[in-house]
């Protein structure tokens, strides 16, 4: 039987379709808050199609946790997790190898609130002594961000109560119903319970330059972490990702906070489109435009967690096995 011309392109583009589709691996990224502000890149790498234009097969899943993420990235159950820098410290502590493949930020996109009832009395971390501090999770980032303000004001730890109460709705009605006096969240939260009237801000690590001044420094948070054995076993893929993930960062640098926003699933902001808008405005200088580790971050966070991350306190680190530069420099 013969083949007209159009049947053979046909025929042979099915097949390379059916040998492509079998080549993709899915990989599944668990994000640790999907609706918030600071992970924003995942969803918008998905919004803009740029997996797809890199021929891969990416799900992504939100867990409020990042310890969490961090605990299903372990068992297997998800190749990466977008999440917190400081969770690859924490795991080389722990005898494990995970690494920074794409840095989305330089400043860690939180801001501590204090109730309004309270603003009057607690002025800052120095008036901690006997407060309860809400954080996502215990041993979570916020955790050790919050001890760490509180101790850089003189309050021991053993002088506060940290209370998991998880983002979104979780922490705004911990806040409403006096669960917590204090805590540590982002956006779009933030403006949810400035809005209301219920929150006042009390310090502000949505820009480098607060952050430097309330850290001593840049303090990269959010980036794509995988395990290092992975990495190096699908290289290919990983940098498919980071060239995904790097054209997001450069989307973001080279766009207004609104049209941002205008790519976003409606659901993220709801009938608060312009709070929404607003806030991403205040905070977008967080994000890095290149995708790369800033230099100076690292040390940052390696002092913040050996002062409260008791398997990290006393252990060498080697920094430089927390992250990688290579597949952000080379993405296209």
């Amino acid at each position: 039987m013969k083949l007209s011309a159009l049947g053979i392109a046909l025929a042979l583009g099915t097949g390379l379709t059916a040998v492509a589709g079998h080549a993709a691996e899915k990989i599944t990224i668990m994000v640790s808050g999907m609706e918030k502000q600071i992970y924003l890149p995942a969803k918008l790498t998905d919004q803009l199609g740029y997996f797809k234009e890199q021929g891969l097969d990416v799900e992504l899943q939100s867990e409020p946790s990042g310890i969490n993420g961090e605990n299903e990235m372990l068992a297997g159950a998800v190749q990466g997790v977008v999440g917190f820098y400081d969770h690859t410290i924490d795991l080389q502590a722990k005898g494990k190898s995970a690494m920074s493949v794409v840095q989305f930020s330089q400043a860690p996109g939180e801001v501590v609130l204090v109730s309004s009832k309270l603003a009057d009395v607690i002025k800052s971390p120095a008036d901690f002594k006997g407060r309860t501090l809400g954080v996502t999770g215990l041993g979570s980032s916020t955790n050790f961000l919050m001890q760490y303000l509180a101790a850089a004001h003189g309050v021991k730890v053993s002088e506060i109560t940290p209370v998991p109460v998880g983002a979104g709705t979780t922490f705004i009605a911990a806040m409403k119903q006096a669960r917590i006096d204090v805590g540590m969240t982002t956006e779009p939260t933030v403006s949810t319970l400035l809005a209301s009237g219920d929150a006042k801000i009390l310090i502000d690590l949505r820009t480098p330059e607060t952050t430097g001044k309330a850290l001593g420094g840049l303090y990269p948070a959010a980036c794509l972490y995988m395990p290092t054995a992975w990495i190096n076993a699908h290289r290919d893929q990983v940098q498919k990702l980071a060239n995904a993930f790097v054209k997001t960062m450069k989307f973001i640098s080279t766009h207004s906070a609104d049209e941002i926003a205008s790519k976003m699933p409606p659901d993220y902001y709801g009938s608060a489109r312009a709070s929404y808008v607003s806030a991403l405005d205040q905070s977008k200088a967080m994000f890095t435009p290149d995708g790369l580790m800033p230099a100076s971050g690292p040390p940052t966070v390696l002092k913040v967690l050996q002062g409260f991350d008791k398997e990290v306190a006393g252990k060498t680190i080697d920094l430089s096995k927390t992250f990688t530069t290579e597949f952000a420099s080379a993405a296209k």
